[in-house]
């Protein structure tokens, strides 16, 4: 068994690792052959909807026509803590985010419902919690107030991004068939909401949302904060990886690459919220063509998660008005597409049920 990865093995130089294997795009061949066997089925054009495009997009990634049944779903929840949360942007105070650590750890939170409905594992890796708790993959003790300071240094950047390619590697190493990223976080959809902007070079204006649920004084607040943020981090705003050192945050540089090294080694990924969003644009400025590896899994009620999806030209499964974060409205939607599988790959062709026949 080979030793596991660690964030100094890609982080000792304090640069970002972002040379690992390259990034190739899903298999068009496998695609077509996909969409031609969608089309024989013994089902009427289009009946399928969304779910046959869902089983499509599976088999281009998995290379495989009929496409494999997807069992091994894994979620990985990337904790941290977040300056601003200091500073009004959230109706809930800091303390939450490691009080709602230990909640997952015990398997009650939300998603840990969900997950066990679905058998989807779940793993919950404290980036930067703003607890004396240390761990392999700490990096920080919460990230900076980002309308006042960085989030990071560069350091920190390549560490957390460190981090996220080595719970990656290991969650693959475990026969992942499909991964999630997660969030917990009180404060994150304002860095989230920033990353979102800074990647599609929208005010302020346009990505903020309520979150949690804040009042109209706490929307006014982030408001505020998001605008004030983007204006300090200037020009660096072109270059992801400034972007993320800059108004990002460590647990949000984690997941960012958990979700690109999930790409490079092909493996498709099931995307959450807000944060999950943000980090895949991100990873796709990172490396374009990432997107093609993501499947929106729901609709956030965050306006920044719609506006980065329609970017990455991806329509979600469910929209449930869902706000939970943690992963949970991915994790809802593994159903459906381990349903979109099993219809490509269970349901009779045409040409068997009439013999001389086909729907190609």
């Amino acid at each position: 068994m080979s030793s596991p990865v660690t964030p100094e093995d890609h982080a000792s130089t304090g640069q970002a690792s972002t040379a690992a294997s390259p990034l190739r795009a899903p298999d068009a061949g496998a695609r077509r052959a996909a969409a031609e066997r969608l089309a024989g089925l013994a089902t009427p054009s289009g009946a399928l909807g969304r779910l046959g495009e869902t089983a499509v997009w599976v088999a281009a990634c998995q290379g495989a026509v009929p496409p494999r049944p997807v069992e091994r779903v894994r979620l990985t929840i990337f904790a941290g803590d977040h300056g601003v949360a200091r500073h009004g942007v959230s109706a809930y105070p800091p303390e939450v985010t490691g009080a709602m650590v230990a909640v997952f750890e015990s398997g009650r939170a939300g998603v840990s419902a969900l997950a066990a409905a679905h058998d989807v594992h779940v793993r919950v890796v404290d980036v930067a919690v703003d607890s004396p708790a240390a761990g392999p993959w700490k990096v920080r003790r919460g990230s900076g107030a980002i309308h006042l300071e960085d989030a990071l240094s560069p350091a920190e950047t390549a560490r957390a991004l460190a981090v996220g390619e080595a719970v990656a590697r290991e969650e693959i190493a475990a026969g992942a068939d499909l991964m999630v990223s997660g969030d917990m976080g009180i404060g994150n959809t304002t860095p989230a909401a920033a990353l979102v902007a800074a990647g599609l070079g929208l005010p302020a204006t346009e990505v903020v949302g309520r979150g949690t649920g804040v009042d109209d004084a706490g929307l006014a607040r982030k408001l505020e904060v998001l605008e004030t943020a983007l204006r300090r981090a200037g020009d660096r705003v072109a270059d992801p990886v400034k972007t993320l050192t800059a108004l990002g945050s460590a647990d949000l540089a984690a997941s960012t690459a958990y979700v690109l090294t999930a790409a490079r080694a092909g493996v498709p990924v099931l995307l959450d919220g807000l944060m999950a969003v943000a980090c895949a644009l991100t990873a796709d400025r990172i490396e374009p063509g990432v997107a093609a590896w993501c499947a929106a899994g729901h609709r956030s009620t965050e306006p920044a998660q719609s506006l980065a999806l329609d970017k990455m030209g991806l329509e979600p499964l469910l929209d449930l008005g869902l706000r939970l974060g943690e992963g949970s409205g991915a994790v809802a939607a593994v159903p459906l597409v381990r349903s979109a599988v099993a219809l490509l790959r269970d349901v009779a062709l045409l040409a068997e049920v009439l013999p001389g026949e086909s729907g190609a």
